[in-house]
């Protein structure tokens, strides 16, 4: 099916005020999760309501929770989220670095004991708009299991660890937004293909036997077994690094077994914000990434393949696209989007 924006926010919307929420963090939180699905990226959509509802019927999401300063030394600045909505405690951690590295040149940020932070671009976006340069590390707690394999390995023992790498925009070129999980694909993504009744192009999971596999089954029905790190021996090294970056300087922890794990989404992210004018002439800054970006979109693209396209082009033409035509959804998801609501004490929420 095809739901426009409107639809998706109305709905989201509601369903974070019945979960108490304030008006504020409620289209905060609605906003971005919507947003993830424009953009093509529904792993971290309006389909996470499920799991919030439940989250919050558990104890391990609490509504209303801000970004709690821990720490404030200059150019560090460390926050706990207290386990409150990471979209809302994240983006006000970012707003108060971006406040800050005007005067410090460069801002350490931590947060940690943040629920579920989303899709970590939209940060990336957010420090981009500001003019500033952004590197963020996330890592996953107190999820029941890990879910992605190291390097060599059969059985999961990280979260998918994103990193996102924002530059600001030139003088024609748009900022540039690099944002992935280390894993070959998104848990959430096996979770859409799961509900829709499709297999991947690749064999991006192991199951259970530690076998290569394209079923999102191997994920979602048990026994389960685990994502594969992305690029081998490289991206297992980058998966681990990020557990460490993002669990032990915000002080949230790693996902190692001696930490509890309750059965909710815990982030923890470590993130470095620069200023360009601290370290460089701007308007030469700007001048020397268009040019570099126009060379990088220089290169012929294969015979019969697309003009290549540089990162967070992608999600600007995907969100063009759905404002225009709306956002697919399988079936199977959108029924458990109305059930979260329901269940959420949304009345009707079919006719939202």
């Amino acid at each position: 099916m095809l739901l426009t924006e409107h639809t998706l926010y109305r709905l989201a919307h509601a369903t974070l005020l019945a979960l108490g929420s304030g008006n504020e963090e409620a289209a905060v939180v609605a906003q971005h999760l919507v947003s993830a699905n424009l953009k093509g990226h529904p792993s971290h959509g309006v389909g996470m309501l499920p799991f919030y509802v439940d989250s919050v019927r558990n104890g391990t999401l609490q509504p209303g929770e801000p970004a709690w300063l821990l720490n404030d030394s200059g150019a560090i600045l460390q926050f706990d989220g207290e386990r409150g909505y990471g979209q809302r405690v994240v983006r006000e951690a970012v707003d108060a670095a971006i406040e800050r590295v005007a005067h410090t040149g460069i801002v350490l940020l931590t947060v940690r004991n943040s629920h579920h932070m989303g899709r970590i671009g939209s940060y990336g976006e957010q420090v981009a708009a500001a003019g500033k340069v952004g590197l963020f590390f996330v890592n996953v707690t107190d999820f029941p299991q890990p879910l992605v394999a190291p390097f060599g390995g059969s059985a999961a023992r990280f979260g998918t660890n994103p990193l996102c790498v924002a530059f600001p925009a030139g003088e024609q070129e748009p900022p540039f937004i690099l944002d992935f999980a280390t894993s070959m694909v998104a848990y959430g993504k096996t979770r859409v293909a799961y509900l829709a009744g499709k297999t991947f192009d690749e064999e991006v999971m192991l199951d259970a036997d530690g076998l290569p596999t394209a079923n999102p089954a191997a994920m979602h029905e048990q026994p389960t077994g685990a994502l594969r790190p992305i690029a081998a021996h490289k991206g297992g090294g980058l998966v681990a690094a990020i557990e460490f970056l993002a669990g032990l300087l915000s002080g949230g922890g790693t996902l190692q077994p001696g930490n509890a794990r309750l059965g909710g989404i815990v982030n923890n992210l470590t993130a470095v914000i620069i200023d360009p004018e601290a370290v460089a002439d701007v308007s030469w800054l700007r001048e020397e990434y268009d040019a570099m970006a126009a060379y990088i979109r220089s290169s012929p693209a294969p015979a019969g393949q697309a003009p290549l396209m540089l990162a967070g082009q992608p999600e600007r033409q995907r969100a063009a696209e759905a404002a225009v035509h709306g956002v697919e959804m399988s079936d199977n998801e959108w029924a458990a989007i109305l059930g979260a609501a329901r269940r959420a004490g949304v009345p009707a929420p079919e006719l939202l």
